[in-house]
């Protein structure tokens, strides 16, 4: 029995263009998995809280997971987590890891740590 083998030259390629914004729109989607380390209950840990849930409302609006972990509290995450100092913001998902070290007041170097904004 001959099989019939597939006709050659007129192969469908995807578009690059097109392959890119399929793939800029699965990006958009994306469910952001972060930890935010915080020392303490002090002004300044309770203001990186703040400033992280402001601008994960903002910018992603019921896409995302926010830890936040006290390294008073939780001594061992500090290990873990390999941090150094508090406040320090881990983009787990979507990838490539991030950590975002010192004060989350500064939007726009969060907001291009997180890949929700391009450099400029």
């Amino acid at each position: 029995m001959a099989r019939k083998l597939p006709a050659r030259g007129k192969r469908k390629t995807p578009d690059a263009a097109a392959s890119l914004a399929r793939a800029a729109r699965a990006y958009a989607k994306a469910r952001y998995v972060l930890r935010l380390y915080v020392a303490g209950i002090t002004p300044k840990s309770q203001k990186a809280i703040r400033s992280v849930k402001a601008i994960c409302e903002e910018h992603l609006p019921g896409r995302y997971d926010l830890e936040v972990v006290d390294i008073y509290q939780n001594p061992e995450a500090l290990k873990e987590g390999q941090v150094v100092v508090a406040p320090t913001l881990v983009k787990k998902l979507p990838l490539p890891l991030r950590r975002l070290i010192g004060d989350m007041a500064d939007r726009d170097r969060v907001l291009i740590g997180l890949d929700l904004r391009k450099k400029q």
